[in-house]
C-alpha cells in the first residue's frame, strides 16, 4: 500500500486516514443504498444563502450533453447537473441509489426492476417519467450517436419501461458491475432533447440539484441550487461559481486570498506555500502517464524492445525531480490502493543494464526515435527526464513537445513511434472492466494508434475481459489479474506512474468538502459555512 495521503493545515503536517477507491467495486446485490456522502456536515453550521466559489484549472469546451460529455469541466460539472439512476459518488466511488428510489431489484441473473424516486422533476418543472429513462439509454446504445460511452453499457439488451416510474433492464448475460455501470447514462428529459439537441448541449436539463445558469469559456460558470430537487444530493449553497483559471499562478493567488474556497490542480511547487493559508491534501488517484508505442513500425513490433524502454526508466529521478515525489511507480495497471489490484508478473524496476540486453536480444542498436509527448504542465517536466533515461541506453531521442490536439493528430495519422501522455478514464468510473476498456477496447486506441488489435495477445486479451464480466468473487479477479499480467509483459500502451492530485480548500469557508480521486471538484453535500 502507498503511505496514506497527507493533509496541511497553517504549516503543520498531519496524517489524514482517508477512504480510498478500494470500494469502487461493488458487484450487484452488494451496493449501498444510500450515498457515501463526500463529508460529514453536522459538525458546523451551513449558511443556506451561501454561494460556492471555486477555482478550476481546466478550459471550457465541448458539449454538457453526458451523452457525449467528455471534457474536465462538463463531467465535474455533470455530477451537479444531472444524476443517473444509480450513481457513482465522485469521492468514494460507490454506488448509490440516486435518481432510482433504491439499488435495483434482481428478477434473475439478467432482468432487474427500477422504480424512480417519487415526485422527481427535471429542472425546467416536467416530471421524470420511465420514458425519459428509456430515451436516456436508448439514445446512448444507438451506434449511430457515436457516444463514448456505448461500450460501456453493451451488455444492456432491453430498457423498457413498466409504467410511468418503473423501467425494467434486461442483460445480454449475467453481468456483475451493473451497480457501478448504471450512471454512465445520465437521464435527460426526452422532449426538450428531441426539440433541440445542439441547444440542450449548451444549456443542459437536468435532475440534479444544481441547474447551471450560465457558462463563459475563460471567464466561469454559474449555477444556482434547484429547490425542487427532492434527491439524496440536495444542494447546500445557494448557488456556485465557478472561476476558469487556467493560469496555475492565478488559481493560488485566488486561493491565497481567499477569493475563492476551493482550487483544484495545486501545482506541486506551490503545494507546500499554500498550505500555510488553506488545506492541501494530496490524493493518489488512477490519473497516469502512460508510455504507448505504434506497433506497426518496426522495431517496436517486438515486446523485447517495448519492454526494454520501461526498464531503461529511472522511475525514482523522475518521480522526485518531476513530479517532486507526487507520483507512485507503476507495479500494474491499477494503483495499489485500488481493491481491485494485483501486483503484475512484469514489474518494471530501473535496470539500464537488463534494457540493453532486450535491444541486444532483438537485433536493435543505434536506435533514434521522436518522443511524442503533450504540453501538460507535468508532463513538461518529466518528458526531459525520460529522454536522459533513454539516452543513457544508446538510443537517440529527440522530444517533440506539443499541445494535446496535435499530437494526436499525429498519432492518429500514424506518424509516431513512441508517445507519452496523461491519461484518467477514473473520472467515468473505477470498475477494472471499464479502465482497462478505454486503451485496451474496440476501439481507436488498438485499431490505429497501437496497431495492436490484430494479434494473438489482443485477442486473448479480450477473451479474458469478456470473461471476467461474467464471474464473480475470487474467479473474476483471478482472471482479471491474467489481463493485468497480460498488458504489462506486452507493454504496447502501459503506465509509467500513477499520480496524486492536490487540492486547496478552506475548512473555515465550506463545510463538508473532501477532494476526488480523479480531475475535477465536486460539492456535493457541500456547504458554506454561516458566518
Amino acid at each position: 500500500m502507498h503511505p496514506l495521503p497527507t493533509r496541511r493545515r497553517a504549516g503543520r503536517v498531519t496524517a489524514l486516514v482517508v477512504g480510498t477507491v478500494a470500494t469502487a467495486i461493488v458487484l450487484a446485490g452488494c451496493g449501498a443504498s444510500n450515498p457515501s456522502t463526500s463529508g460529514s456536515t453536522a459538525s458546523a453550521a451551513i449558511d443556506p444563502d451561501g454561494i460556492i466559489e471555486a477555482g478550476i484549472s481546466y478550459s471550457l469546451n465541448g458539449s454538457f450533453d453526458p451523452m457525449i460529455a467528455s471534457g474536465a469541466v462538463t463531467v465535474s460539472a455533470n455530477w451537479h447537473i444531472f444524476e443517473g439512476l444509480v450513481d457513482l459518488d465522485p469521492v468514494t466511488k460507490q454506488p448509490y441509489a440516486a435518481l432510482a428510489a433504491e439499488m435495483p431489484t434482481k428478477v434473475d441473473d439478467t432482468t432487474y426492476e427500477i422504480d424512480l424516486r417519487e415526485g422527481a422533476t427535471f429542472q425546467n418543472g416536467d416530471p421524470v417519467t420511465a420514458d425519459d429513462v428509456v430515451f436516456s439509454y436508448q439514445r446512448v446504445l444507438d451506434p449511430a450517436s457515436e457516444s463514448l460511452f456505448t461500450s460501456y453499457i453493451d451488455f444492456i439488451d432491453t430498457v423498457t419501461a413498466v409504467d410511468a416510474d418503473t423501467v425494467r433492464i434486461t442483460t445480454d448475460y449475467p453481468f456483475s458491475l451493473i451497480d457501478s455501470r448504471l450512471g454512465i447514462v445520465k437521464i435527460v428529459p426526452k422532449a426538450v432533447v428531441e426539440a433541440d439537441p445542439e441547444g440542450f448541449g449548451a444549456a443542459p436539463i437536468g435532475s440534479g440539484p444544481y441547474s447551471l445558469v450560465s457558462a463563459v469559456p475563460e471567464d466561469k460558470m454559474v449555477f444556482e441550487r434547484y429547490d425542487d430537487y427532492n434527491g439524496p444530493r440536495p444542494a447546500l449553497a445557494a448557488g456556485m461559481t465557478w472561476n476558469l483559471l487556467a493560469d496555475s499562478a492565478a488559481r493560488v493567488t485566488a486561493m491565497s486570498s481567499g477569493t475563492i474556497q476551493a482550487m483544484e490542480d495545486v501545482p506541486y511547487i506551490d503545494v507546500d506555500t499554500l498550505a500555510s493559508s488553506a488545506d492541501v491534501e494530496s490524493v493518489q488517484s488512477f490519473g497516469l502517464l502512460f508510455m504507448m508505442f505504434n506497433t506497426n513500425a518496426a522495431p517496436f513490433d517486438d515486446p523485447k524492445v517495448r519492454q526494454a524502454f520501461f526498464y531503461a526508466l529511472d522511475m525514482d529521478k523522475i518521480i522526485e525531480t518531476g513530479m517532486l515525489g507526487n507520483a507512485t511507480a507503476a507495479t500494474s495497471f491499477l494503483p495499489e490502493d485500488y481493491a481491485n489490484y494485483h501486483e503484475a508478473s512484469t514489474v518494471y524496476t530501473y535496470d539500464p543494464d537488463k534494457a540493453k540486453d532486450l535491444l541486444d536480444e532483438a537485433g536493435v542498436s543505434d536506435l533514434a526515435i521522436t518522443l511524442l509527448t503533450t504540453d501538460t504542465g507535468w508532463v513538461k517536466e518529466v518528458a526531459p527526464l525520460i529522454k536522459e533515461s533513454l539516452d543513457a541506453i544508446g538510443v537517440d531521442v529527440t522530444l517533440d513537445i506539443g499541445q494535446s490536439a496535435a499530437a494526436y493528430a499525429k498519432v492518429d495519422s500514424g506518424d509516431y513511434t513512441v508517445m507519452v501522455a496523461p491519461g484518467d478514464p477514473s473520472v467515468f468510473g473505477n470498475d477494472p472492466d471499464l479502465l482497462m476498456n478505454w486503451w485496451y477496447g474496440d476501439n481507436v486506441w488498438t485499431n490505429t494508434r497501437t496497431n495492436w488489435s490484430d494479434t494473438a495477445e489482443y485477442a486473448k486479451l479480450r477473451e479474458l475481459l469478456a470473461t471476467a464480466v461474467q464471474e464473480e468473487g475470487d474467479a473474476q479477479q483471478d482472471t482479471w489479474n491474467e489481463a493485468f499480467d497480460l498488458i504489462a509483459d506486452q507493454a504496447v500502451l502501459y503506465p509509467l506512474f500513477h499520480r496524486k492530485l492536490p487540492t486547496a480548500w478552506s475548512n473555515q469557508e465550506l463545510v463538508g468538502f473532501k477532494p476526488v480521486p480523479t480531475t475535477g471538484l465536486s460539492f456535493l453535500d457541500v456547504g458554506v459555512a454561516a458566518k
